[in-house]
């Protein structure tokens, strides 16, 4: 079984700049760099959308997906809270019949 290959940030940056500066085609810069077409193309796709956070590399993410994140855990945090409350509420209200 094939291992799969990791490419860092700078060198996709290049792969990018050769395409859109200098002009080559998608498929002679995938040929030249030993890539697939379409994981070049997908990397034009990404640094087009995004071209600030383009290709963070790994265990980094993007401002949006800190935020999602951070939002998640500060949810599961409030939900665990509501319910001790919402337990404490039935244990005293039990108590004090």
């Amino acid at each position: 079984m094939a291992t799969r290959r990791t490419f860092s940030g700078e060198f996709k940056r290049e792969a990018v700049r050769l395409v859109r500066e200098r002009g080559v085609t998608i498929a002679q810069a995938a040929r030249d760099l030993d890539l697939h077409e379409n994981v070049l193309r997908k990397w034009v796709r990404e640094q087009a959308g995004d071209p600030e956070h383009a290709f963070p590399g790994q265990g980094q993410m993007k401002p949006e997906q800190a935020e999602i994140a951070r939002l998640k855990k500060e949810v599961a945090k409030l939900r665990m809270e509501r319910d001790i409350l919402k337990k404490a509420a039935a244990y005293f209200a039990k108590e004090s019949t």
